[in-house]
Formats: structure tokens, sequence, C-alpha cells
């Protein structure tokens, strides 16, 4: 068991080349000190400086950004035999007084540099600069040696291909680029909905949901192999669905993809004139149908996909620098979830996700609003309530079976036991309980049209599309008017 981190879920890497016989022995004897004292995997860019030297590389999803959305004080989300490395890592930054150093966006690896040393590369690096640290400077002035510590470690870790940093990017344009964007703008209460892309080749039931929702929302979400599971992509049903007239909003999840296939699945969605797309981590291999997939498939994870797009549509140039003549549109953005770990931590990964790009934030399913509020505050202690539109995630619950597998199963998500409660006295009638669950999401609508910091509603009906116009219209929500290809509130 290493002495600062918990137990790496994989074991360290391989490098791609064979290094010189004396590099190779240096290599081992970091592998065994770092391995010892942090669980170290040798991913070629260390970040401990920023993470408490707890090694975020021990997550078994290799998150280095931050939580995922299933993260609780007790355990891992993947691996409950484990704790969350996420979870040690913010609980000893905020001991030293260090939970802003978790603001920085880090870098994907580099396949060239994992399996390799870093410790060489750092006295390279050092020896190169001219501004220090000087190791007199820790007597003669610990200030000035501090801030160049912490500068050469920055340097160390964010590459020039990357330039990672802790600061908010906001878009570099000036037009809506998307109906969604416009609608948001205008300060109108914006409703979006979600479609579960089909199981089959077949578009009919996609088209007639498609159908249902168009004149009731402003756009459509389509998601990606949600819970790891085979469906028809994201990016052609959000095509079919802006084929049917209602704009998509198509989700991108990381997992399964290398950043090379993110690249490209986005260009291919802004030539297509997708505009607007949701960046996820994406659920974990092990949530998904057996046989599962090897369990190392997240290249990168939300933040670093938002980073990413962000430069390809606001500088031009994709990760390997080279250039794009006809830059993509895309409004961008990310998944909010107010109720995983305390609203503190979750108000920084937040923070992470606008800071590289998130322009929207749809969350997960609320049915406690005064939870909900607890994860407003803490966005807005830290200003970022003017920086992003958030649309509030609402499931009606379709009977009692459902309500409590949500409770027990769903990471991220809870339901009081008031709410299961409600659901279980509705009976065995089944339209008893599906009228419950309806009142419950009116309940919620109705306070969430009134909450400040809020600027509309995403409704997740999961295969039950057909209650969405009815939520609409008995809450009184606003129809959104087509102008065109854009839907103007």
């Amino acid at each position: 068991m290493p002495i600062f981190s918990p137990r790496r879920y994989q074991p360290a890497y391989l490098p791609l080349r064979r290094d010189k016989a004396a590099v190779r022995a240096f290599t081992a004897f970091e592998r065994t000190v770092k391995g010892a004292l942090f669980g170290c995997r040798m991913c070629g860019n260390c970040i401990l400086q920023e993470t408490a030297f707890v090694c975020p590389m021990t997550c078994p999803m290799g998150l280095r950004n931050g939580l995922c959305g299933g993260a609780s004080a007790e355990h891992c989300a993947v691996d409950p035999t484990r704790p969350c490395t996420w979870f040690k890592i913010y609980e000893r930054a905020e001991r030293l007084g260090r939970l802003d150093q978790l603001l920085e966006i880090n870098a994907p690896l580099d396949g060239n540099k994992v399996g390799h040393e870093t410790w060489l590369d750092a006295l390279r690096l050092w020896r190169e600069r001219d501004k220090g640290p000087h190791p007199i400077e820790l007597v003669t002035d610990r200030e000035k040696f501090q801030q160049e510590w912490d500068s050469f470690f920055h340097d160390l870790r964010q590459p020039a291909w990357w330039e990672g940093d802790a600061a908010y990017h906001p878009p570099a344009y000036s037009e809506p680029i998307s109906g969604l964007e416009a609608g948001l703008r205008s300060g109108a209460f914006v409703v979006t909905a979600e479609i579960a892309p089909p199981l089959t080749a077949s578009t009919k039931l996609l088209d007639k949901k498609v159908n249902m929702l168009r004149g009731y929302v402003t756009a459509a979400n389509f998601t990606d192999n949600a819970s790891a599971a085979a469906r028809m992509s994201s990016i052609a049903s959000s095509k079919l669905c802006l084929d049917d007239g209602l704009e998509p909003v198509m989700q991108l999840q990381a997992r399964d993809r290398s950043r090379v296939a993110l690249e490209s699945d986005a260009m291919g969605a802004a030539g297509l004139g997708i505009r607007n797309i949701l960046c996820l981590s994406g659920d974990h291999a092990c949530f998904g149908p057996s046989p599962s997939c090897k369990p190392d498939q997240s290249d990168l994870d939300a933040v670093q996909l938002l980073w990413m797009l962000r430069r390809m549509r606001d500088e031009g140039k994709y990760l390997d620098g080279r250039e794009i003549k006809q830059r993509p549109q895309w409004f961008l953005g990310a998944a909010g979830s107010p109720f995983g770990a305390p609203p503190k931590y979750e108000a920084i990964r937040a923070e992470k996700k606008i800071n590289a790009g998130a322009q929207f934030i749809q969350t997960q399913p609320i049915f406690d609003h005064a939870h909900f509020l607890e994860w407003l505050a803490a966005l807005d202690q830290r200003n970022l309530l003017d920086k992003v539109y958030i649309l509030a995630g609402i499931v009606p619950l379709k009977s009692s079976q459902a309500a409590h597998f949500m409770a027990d199963t769903v990471p991220g998500v809870v339901v009081p036991p008031a709410v299961l409660a409600r659901m279980d006295a509705a009976g065995e009638d089944k339209e008893a309980q599906q009228e419950t669950g309806i009142a419950i999401a009116l309940e919620l609508l109705e306070q969430l049209q009134q909450t400040p910091g809020i600027h509309g509603v995403h409704i997740m009906a999961v295969h039950w599309e057909e209650v969405v116009p009815r939520l609409i219209d008995d809450a009184g929500l606003p129809r959104p008017v087509l102008a065109g290809e854009r839907v103007m509130a």
C-alpha cells in the first residue's frame, strides 16, 4: 500500500521504446521509490505538486482533473473496495490550504513519455532555466523560492502542446452559434429534453419522438452509449433529429475514444451542422453489459475534452498543432453533479469545466431542491453563475421500482426518502404511480422556475418521452418559437 495515495487500480505503464541500460536502471529505481510512496504508474507527466501529493493515476478511470459524477466519500464508484482517489486529493488539499491549486487544467498523457523516468527530465529543465528555483533562496528569500518552485513545476507538467492553466477562457465569438445558445442569451426559461438513441438500425421510433417534442423543447439531447452499452451513435441520431426540424445536443463522451477519434467526431458533427456538444467523461466500462472492454479506455476526461474543442474552435488548431482553416462552430456544454461530492468540491470541478470552455451545464436529476440550492450557492461563491447557463435536470418517475433503482444504483443521484415514500404510497397501480411521479416533477419544475441562477430545465424522461409535452403544458413552461434554423424564445 503506498504511503500517500490509495493503492493503484492498474499496473505501472511500460514504455513504448527501449532506453539505454543506464536510463532503464534509473527508471526502475524511480518506479520503485515513487510506487512505494505514491502508487506511481509512471505516467510521464507527474502532477503531484498540484494534487497534494496524492497520485490521480490511482483513480480507476485515470481522471486527472477531478471527481467523476459518481464519487462518494465512502468508496470509489468503479471499485467499492477502495476509497475514491479524488476525495483523498480534495481532503488533503483542503487541509493544506491548496484547494485552488486543483483548478489548473492538466494535460492528457503523452504516449511517448509514459513508462519513462521524469526525474532526469526535471533535472534537465532546471539546468536550462535561468529563473530557478535556486537552493540558496530557500534561506535568503523563501517567498521568491516558493514562486520559482511553483513556476518550475508548472512548466514541467504543462507541455507546449497543451498550455493548461487555471484561468477562465470566454468564447472568442460574439453572435450565438445555435438556437439553444440564442434562446439562453435571450433570458427566456429554456427547456431541453433527452431522447435515447434506438437499439436498432430503424429510425422510425426516433423520428416519432422527435416529432413529438418539436415545438415543445428548444433542443433534444442524444446520449452517447450511456452506461457503456452500445446504441445508435449520438452523431447519427443528432443528424436525423436535425433533418426532422429539431435542434440536437450531441453528447460526446471520452470513454472508448482516443483524442484523435474525439477530434474527428466533433469535426464531423460541425460539418453536418450540429452546433451543440455536451462533453462527458463517460461511464466506466464496468457499468456496461458483459463482456466488458478492457478497463483503461479513457484517453481524455470531460475537462480535457472541453479544453481541446474550445481551442479548436477559438484558436483554430488541432491538439497536435495543425492549423484549422475553416474553424468549427460549437456551443459547448458539460454535465453538473449537484449531489455527488460536497458542494465545495463539486464547485471546483464545475469551475474547471467552465474555465476549460463549458458554456452551459445540464445537471444530474434533481429530487432535493434544498440540496440543489447548496450546490448553486457553492457555484455563486466562486463567481460562476454569470459565466455559464444552467439547465436543471428533471426525471419524471414512472414507477416506484424506477425510483428505488435510481436511489440505489445510479451514481451521483439522490432520491430523498420522502420521495420514495410518496411513490410507494401510490400502491401497485401503474397509472397511480405515474401520476405521482408527474406530480413530483411538476412541483420541482415550479420551484426551479422561481430559482435565481437557473436558465431552464433539462427533462430526462428515460424512455417515457411522451410525458414531456404534458409536463411542459401543465407547468406552464414557455414554448419555443421556430425561426429558420434557430429556436428563438
